[in-house]
């Protein structure tokens, strides 16, 4: 699908959609309850749908009505039902592998090309000094075998999902076990943020010094009926827009979040005075929109990049491509990018999404004040379905062109 955006004067109240990794979280440990749970604030994108696949296939029934999820969990799901198809979901993937080595049988995950190239070697490494037979062939991965309760270490500059993954299936194991990150430790807010779910569902898992985490083992998740907060990392595409200069407000955050990504509006602030220089390490999901303001006001240097290569697409290099197309220019380096001040203009050619649901959000906030068309925009189906329909409502002038 391809969309035409207009130059355009957004204005109106946008209230944030509900945070996508926390609707992960809560689902996964809603699916690993014995009973009835209710998760409200659910958005139908992609990546949670997904996520609501893989607990139907390890045997959870679960109904989704409205915003709301009631779902019936499974505990520890020993075996599967069918394979469990994680679509295009990072997340769904990695938070799931843990939980389809707490039984014997041997499980199938598929997810795309791109999903299953992103790496995998944090839990291949857990597999084979425990004797757990894991493959990937580019089309699904198979594990067979059991975790064992014990020590972990875990890189801690590889990806916090691996930690979350462990998270969900070692409390359900029968000895304590303990993860050692080892320093430095990037992403440490999304670490935190499973925490506080676990707690909700009346799991434990507390650190112990800074780098390492103590998990009890023989610990059961308890039903909740709990809510969704919304979402700093999808809010900030709107309170960008606002940050250029437009009449936009964003409602629904809590000013407590361990999201993160809420230091966002702190970025843009700092990318509105002057050529700034930010370390997003820790908010790595922010890269397009804030290389997308700051080539729209001063510039600016970011550090902290090197994984933006491993995300849905190479962020770095899809944003310097896209972005050279509206007159900026970016440099990237191993693990810094900078973005280099330049005049915009309406883009010399068709942006291209790469097919990456940050990417095209990015740009279209660009595209209000110069106009011009993206191709592969139904990427934002991933996380925000709803994005252009938001746009329409703040008065942006979309227009769609199937393919």
């Amino acid at each position: 699908m391809k969309v035409t955006i207009k130059k355009s004067i957004p204005q109106g109240v946008v209230t944030a959609p509900p945070s996508k990794s926390m609707a992960h979280r809560l689902l996964i440990c809603a699916g690993l309850c014995r009973g009835r749970s209710v998760v409200h604030g659910i958005a139908p994108s992609e990546d949670v749908l997904a996520t609501l696949d893989c607990l139907g296939a390890l045997g959870a029934v679960y109904v989704y009505e409205g915003d709301s999820v009631t779902i019936d969990g499974i505990g520890a799901p020993e075996r599967a039902r069918e394979p469990l198809r994680c679509r295009e979901s990072g997340s769904t993937l990695r938070f799931f592998l843990p939980l389809c080595m707490l039984g014997e049988q041997e499980k199938h995950l598929y997810g795309s090309e791109r999903l299953l190239s992103r790496p995998l070697d944090v839990y291949r490494e857990i597999c084979s000094e425990q004797g757990i037979s894991f493959e990937c062939d580019g089309e699904r991965v198979c594990v067979c075998g059991k975790l064992s309760a014990g020590e972990y270490s875990v890189r801690g500059n590889v990806s916090s999902q691996f930690i979350t993954g462990l998270l969900f299936a070692l409390p359900l194991l029968d000895g304590d076990s303990r993860i050692n990150i080892i320093p430095p430790i990037e992403s440490l807010s999304y670490i935190n943020l499973t925490i506080e779910a676990l707690r909700l569902f009346g799991v434990e898992a507390d650190f112990d010094g800074e780098s390492s985490i103590l998990v009890r083992g023989g610990q059961s998740y308890q039903p909740r009926e709990v809510t969704v907060e919304g979402d700093y990392s999808n809010a900030a595409f709107f309170s960008a827009l606002r940050a250029l200069g437009f009449d936009v407000s964003v409602e629904g955050l809590r000013e407590d979040s361990l999201q993160g990504d809420r230091v966002y509006a702190r970025h843009f602030e700092q990318l509105e005075r002057g050529t700034a220089h930010i370390d997003i390490s820790d908010c790595p999901d922010l890269a397009p929109i804030l290389f997308a303001f700051a080539a729209a006001r001063h510039g600016g240097v970011f550090d902290g990049t090197r994984r933006l290569a491993i995300k849905e697409s190479d962020r770095g290099a899809a944003m310097a491509e896209e972005l050279s197309k509206m007159g900026a220019h970016l440099e990237i380096e191993e693990d810094r990018i900078t973005v280099r001040k330049g005049v915009l203009h309406s883009p010399s050619e068709v942006l291209c999404s790469h097919n990456d649901h940050r990417i095209v959000m990015s740009l279209s906030v660009l595209l209000t004040l110069v106009g011009g068309r993206i191709d592969g925009a139904e990427a934002v189906s991933k996380s925000m379905p709803d994005f252009f329909d938001r746009m329409q409502e703040l008065g942006v002038s979309v227009e769609y062109e199937t393919v």
